[in-house]
């Protein structure tokens, strides 16, 4: 892998990640055609680890009321019980992310092409959906209901073209929590699902650093951070909108162009 490859990787990965449009997926079709095969998982674990440290920042004032209430042992208001029950929430949903992930892991579906374009043209579907799902759940009133839902959905979205950000936004959307909180709670149980895929994958980190200069490694993290902050933003903002089904425009031709000429 070049510099210039590894490069473009990142900016790609921090895209993707965030946008509803499946940062595995692209990342596999994108090595396919730059013949990158033999580059080993954790490069794109790596990867995620980059847009993981935006997720941090950005979400940053909620993660650090969450961690004060858990450690609060009187004197809990309102908001320090409702971030404790968020917290026990996101546990949940780690849960039967880690279950359906582990599963979905034994199924080398990365290898074949046109099950990732099949899978761009659901996830499309699926952000049409959205449009006409949400309610009015906060994380005062969240329950097993929409942390279970959430937390299989996220577990689907290791499959590459089963956008991660697109599927669990729009299962806490059918759930009925609102669009602001449903955003939000996507990427919070991102947090530990990112931390555990690069915990199994940590294995492959010497074959990775004899494949790959840590240079070249390095920039593709920088720029994967760089481009996810920006991308993310703008993620937060189009939810606020319903807008996420303004990206079935891409993925749903995507997925039909793709099976039609490169599968």
């Amino acid at each position: 892998m070049t510099f210039i490859q590894s490069v473009l990787l990142g900016v790609l990965q921090g895209f993707t990640e965030f946008l509803p449009v499946s940062s595995s997926g692209h990342l596999t079709v994108v090595e396919s055609f730059m013949h990158l095969q033999e580059v080993p998982v954790l490069f794109d674990i790596l990867l995620h680890i980059s847009t993981l440290l935006v997720i941090l920042i950005v979400f940053r004032s909620r993660i650090i009321k969450i961690l004060v209430s858990l450690f609060k042992r009187t004197g809990l208001d309102k908001e320090d019980k409702a971030n404790r029950k968020l917290f026990l929430m996101i546990l949940v949903s780690t849960v039967f992310t880690g279950v359906i992930g582990l599963i979905l892991n034994e199924f080398d579906v990365d290898k074949y092409i046109s099950i990732i374009y099949i899978f761009f043209i659901i996830t499309g579907l699926i952000l049409i959906g959205s449009k006409f799902w949400g309610g009015n759940i906060n994380y005062s009133s969240i329950g097993i209901k929409q942390s279970v839902i959430t937390g299989i959905s996220q577990g689907l979205g290791v499959l590459p073209g089963i956008s991660r950000s697109g599927i669990t936004i729009s299962a806490a959307l059918l759930s009925g929590m609102d669009r602001e909180k449903a955003g939000e709670y996507s990427f919070l149980i991102s947090v530990p699902a990112i931390f555990g895929a690069f915990i199994l994958e940590f294995k492959d980190a010497t074959g990775l650093l004899d494949m790959v200069d840590p240079v070249v490694i390095g920039a593709g993290m920088i720029s994967a951070f760089i481009v996810g902050l920006f991308s993310l933003k703008l993620l937060l903002k189009l939810i606020k909108k319903g807008n996420l089904y303004f990206f079935s425009i891409y993925l749903i031709p995507l997925g039909i162009v793709g099976l039609v000429f490169f599968r």
